[in-house]
């Protein structure tokens, strides 16, 4: 099994902390989706193993939970709040220029892999929308001049991070 191999201690942790161990599902999805950058078919399948549920079990709480992705996605998730409160402050039209930006639709990857955009209902900020949530940060109160600055310095990050190659 390769996640119990690579993250043998993360997952004993999780199973310890349950009396049954069917309840660790989730923290298991979380760490196989770390590990993999989303949650593979082998890695549901060791999980039912771990676990003693059949797949169709894992692949049922995949298929439930929005945060669990049984495809791969970019690099950084942008999450953008478009529920009605966030649309009256301009949520709906700041994805737009978003995806204008990236060149990609909600629920797409850029080509690069770096960018997925979705839109979502409610990440609890309301008040200070257009809200974008970025892997697990919040960038509150954005307009198209914050989210073009913010995507430059990701970019930038990711270029800063990659090995270097000659050409």
């Amino acid at each position: 099994m390769a996640l119990l191999d690579t993250r043998k201690e993360d997952i004993e942790h999780h199973l310890s902390k349950y009396p049954d161990k069917r309840s660790a599902i989730m923290p298991l999805l979380y760490i196989a989706q770390e590990e993999y950058g989303y949650i593979t078919e082998e890695a549901m399948q060791e999980i039912a193993e771990l676990l003693d549920v059949d797949i169709t079990h894992v692949k049922g709480v995949v298929g439930f939970y929005g945060m669990y992705y049984d495809k791969p996605k970019g690099k950084y998730l942008l999450y953008i709040c478009t529920d009605l409160p966030c649309a009256l402050r301009g949520a709906e039209e700041f994805s737009q220029h978003v995806c204008e930006k990236l060149g990609i639709q909600p629920g797409e990857t850029t080509p690069d892999g770096i960018f997925t955009v979705e839109n979502v209902m409610c990440i609890g900020a309301c008040h200070r929308a257009p809200v974008m949530q970025v892997n697990f940060h919040f960038h509150e109160n954005m307009d198209e001049e914050k989210a073009d600055q913010l995507i430059e310095d990701l970019r930038r990050e990711v270029k800063a991070t990659e090995p270097y190659r000659s050409e």
